[in-house]
């Protein structure tokens, strides 16, 4: 039976992975008593009898720890922004090649990914790889995303009673091309330039639907729809938690139909000479809290 420490349980992302892992018969969860949680000192000692620790910290607290291990050996899978340009750890998602899943299965430092970025990374990265745009092209992401993303805090919010009317319609945020993501989209896809990115909330708990425009003056050669859809079903071919769809699969693409599933969908909608690349998921499954199992798995050799 395989031990895990999840670091920072009380949290959105902790908790939903905690409730997972319970009903895992191969698994047995280390905690902290309550009094002891905040210890760096019992921190490092749970972790040490860990096969893996799981940190669902901010991204100051997870520096802290992995900065305060002194074995390197010990496994751990960070899920906060912190980690996941730096190079002393893999990226956790294994989908985008087999090199990226070796790199999982051997490193005792992974970074899982943040939501908005594992679907534009989930689009970028095949077109470049397959040389179908290139690495300067001008790119521009318009993410939606249930309010669940944002922790706790938003969470209240939208579910409080007395919240008014301002957040009844979908919210742009983010607006100074800032947002923490950004890094992990340019350095994965070796991107060039910073894309254009609008995310964008709305009132609705878990989902999320990230879409990319492809005009034929961006690529690299004027490729149909589907062409650009046996592209995608060959990059991802035999990786069972992506489905690559036919082009236009629905008259109205809903942001949370793949609510509660760690699944993601990958399909292009428009017509032969404008379209958009979409990849509609669960911004706390594939975009979280199931990437980071499917990470976790993958860790301790399963």
């Amino acid at each position: 039976m395989h031990k895990v420490f999840i670091n920072g349980s009380g949290g959105t992302t902790g908790l939903r992975i905690g409730d997972r892992l319970k009903a895992r018969p191969d698994l047995e969860l280390l905690s902290l008593p309550e009094d002891k949680r905040k210890d760096a000192d019992a921190q490092a000692a749970l972790a040490a009898q860990a096969d893996v620790t799981v940190l669902c910290l901010p991204d100051d607290a997870s520096r802290a720890f992995v900065s305060a291990l002194n074995d390197e050996t010990i496994k751990v899978l960070d899920t906060s922004t912190a980690f996941r340009t730096d190079g002393r750890f893999a990226y956790g998602f294994p989908e985008l090649s087999d090199a990226h899943e070796e790199a999982i299965r051997n490193s005792s430092r992974v970074a899982n990914t943040g939501c908005h970025a594992a679907g534009a990374i989930a689009l970028l990265y095949p077109l470049l790889q397959a040389g179908a745009v290139a690495a300067d092209m001008p790119v521009s992401i318009t993410s939606i995303t249930g309010y669940s993303g944002g922790g706790k805090k938003m969470i209240a919010e939208y579910e409080a009673k007395d919240r008014g009317t301002a957040l009844d319609a979908p919210r742009a945020y983010a607006l100074t091309q800032s947002h923490k993501h950004m890094p992990e989209i340019v350095k994965v896809c070796g991107l060039k330039t910073p894309p254009v990115f609008q995310p964008v909330v709305a009132d609705f708990y878990n989902g999320m639907l990230v879409s990319i425009p492809l005009h034929p003056s961006l690529m690299q050669s004027p490729l149909s729809m589907d062409a650009l859809t046996d592209l995608y079903r060959a990059h991802y071919r035999g990786k069972a938690m992506i489905q690559v769809l036919g082009p236009n699969p629905e008259p109205v693409i809903a942001a949370n139909k793949l609510a509660d599933s760690d699944a993601m969908e990958i399909f292009l909608t428009g017509s032969g000479d404008r379209m958009i690349a979409c990849a509609r998921f669960d911004n706390l499954g594939k975009g979280a809290c199931g990437m980071a199992i499917q990470n976790l798995d993958l860790m301790l050799g399963n």
